[in-house]
């Protein structure tokens, strides 16, 4: 399908923003020859894989799960590259299991992404009726991801006709009807299986979507497809690589990086952007523009060139992340050995609930589900030795609502809800890790709303329907003719996977022969 593209010259490119989406859309532009700069406010690459410094070690904090690599290899292709030619190389470890899930009663599930594995797994832990049921619900979900991901995530859309208005579209449309994609995920995953353990490994992924699953429309069981069936892995050196392998590409080919150097303003000349103005005052004239920052910022950068966006922003929820590090000798007496671990509560339906409640209703989690990240598990390299002691380094992920659905003073209640947190821990078997972890840095909707993030979250704009595919955020800007968007408050999403395919898709909008290359290259 041919969509709309910036006229007029697009020989140099800036893009505002070296996370992953613009590292992507900066490589594959650079592909074709452009002259392509890209500027960031911060001091390293990586935006939501960003890291920060931390006694002997470097914290990642962002993302923490890595699937579809192929697109970093997409990305990396554009300008000859590969991951084994980067400085340093950028090296990943398949995960096995890709999460371990604990749950309330006491009880574990293993999640493999290889079919026999987890069917051997599913067969042991729920009996084998469920396992047969499992391997129903995995060739739905396949069959729902291989259905809407080349034309509903990999592909620009100009309008809503966009669904039905070629023959292709039409017959993805179809079966995704068919298949129930446009009825309620948790429904669906109910009629699939029995055992309410694997409810929730299929469904949690809802999310990220910034919707309960109950709310949430069956598409988004492609991102249980991701994280499930397609794969889960690891970087070497932590998450940030993979945004350091990628700059590292970009500028051996001959692009231009620019850090610390924050932008505030675009000029406008005519109906185009003519260039951008920095924090210090500098000028850095441009054909066309990429903005990759949250909403929040992209929005104010848009106001100075007299471009206002009026749509109301209905925000996915938060998350409070403490990093730190916790001694081997206490970690070694825990039960689990895994690289991800996701501890369940007992009260599912209800978290969800107080996570997703509508403007000033939201309230921390009642009896928490959390996320614990175990990098050293998978890179011994990542052990920390402090005063004599090993120590490796754990992260602790706790939802919790975004900023308008609670605006809580987390200022006052962080080291409070830490504590409790850490607390919680201690009784589900965590032994230790409330007296022993020394904690570097925390990360709550107060510090994502101080980055320019939406309702301080990092998940941006949420997944319901009037902000999902061609009714999401356009990535290309009306009332400026040479302005495109990418990351992920625009299409097609949020998680790694759909920031790298948001940086291509802004690419395409700028030159239509990235989505050949693109295609061709992997």
């Amino acid at each position: 399908m041919t969509h709309a593209t910036v006229s007029g010259p697009t020989d140099h490119v800036i893009v505002v923003g070296a996370g992953l989406s613009g590292l992507a859309a900066a490589l594959h532009l650079r592909g074709t020859g452009r002259e392509v700069t890209v500027i960031e406010r911060s001091d390293t690459v990586g935006g939501r894989v960003g890291s920060v410094p931390a006694p002997g070690y470097r914290i990642d904090t962002g993302a923490s799960v890595l699937t579809m690599p192929d697109l970093i290899d997409q990305a990396l292709a554009a300008v000859g590259a590969t991951r084994e030619s980067t400085t340093p190389p950028l090296r990943l470890t398949p995960l096995h299991p890709a999460y371990h899930t604990r749950f309330a009663d006491g009880t574990t599930i293993d999640v493999h992404s290889d079919p026999e594995r987890m069917i051997a797994e599913v067969g042991e832990k729920c009996g084998p009726d469920e396992a047969r049921r499992y391997r129903t619900l995995r060739a739905w979900i396949g069959s729902m991801f291989d259905a809407e991901f080349d034309r509903y995530i990999d592909d620009n859309f100009d309008s809503p006709l966009d669904l039905v208005g070629e023959r292709t579209a039409r017959a993805n449309t179809l079966t995704l009807l068919r298949l129930g994609g446009f009825g309620k995920l948790g429904k669906r995953i109910d009629k699939l299986i029995d055992d309410p353990r694997l409810r929730r490994i299929f469904t949690f992924q809802a999310l990220y979507a910034g919707v309960a699953p109950a709310k949430a429309l069956g598409v988004y069981s492609a991102i249980s497809h991701m994280d499930t069936s397609l794969g889960v892995s690891f970087p070497d050196g932590g998450m940030q690589s993979i945004a350091n392998a990628m700059a590292d590409a970009f500028v051996s080919a001959g692009g231009t990086l620019l850090l610390s150097t924050g932008v505030s303003a675009i000029e406008k000349g005519g109906s185009r952007a003519r260039a951008v103005v920095t924090e210090n005052g500098e000028r850095h004239t441009c054909d066309s523009l990429i903005l990759t920052p949250d909403l929040l910022v992209t929005d104010r950068l848009l106001a100075t060139a007299g471009i206002t966006v009026r749509r109301t922003i209905r925000a996915s929820p938060s998350c409070v992340v403490v990093h730190g590090r916790v001694p081997v000798d206490v970690t070694a007496q825990w039960s689990s050995r895994s690289h991800h671990v996701i501890d369940f509560g007992h009260n599912w339906n209800e978290t969800f609930e107080e996570l997703t409640a509508s403007r000033g209703r939201g309230t921390l989690m009642s009896d928490p589900s959390l996320l614990i990240t175990r990098t050293s598990l998978t890179d011994p390299a990542l052990r920390v030795t402090h005063d004599g002691t090993e120590q490796e380094p754990i992260s602790i992920l706790a939802p919790c609502p975004n900023l308008d659905s609670a605006p809580l003073d987390w200022s006052a209640i962080t080291g409070p809800y830490v504590r409790e947190i850490l607390l919680e821990m201690d009784r589900r078997g965590y032994t230790g890790v409330s007296e022993h972890l020394e904690i570097d840095h925390i990360d709550t909707p107060a510090t994502w709303l101080a980055q320019g993030m939406v309702a301080g979250t990092p998940f941006s704009a949420s997944h319901i329907f009037r902000q999902t595919g061609p009714f999401r955020r356009r990535n290309l800007v009306k009332g400026i003719d040479n302005v495109v968007l990418a990351g992920c408050g625009t299409t097609p999403g949020v998680g790694v996977p759909t920031v790298l395919i948001s940086g291509r898709l802004a690419a395409e909008r700028i030159d239509p022969s990235v989505r050949r290359s693109a295609r061709v290259a992997v």
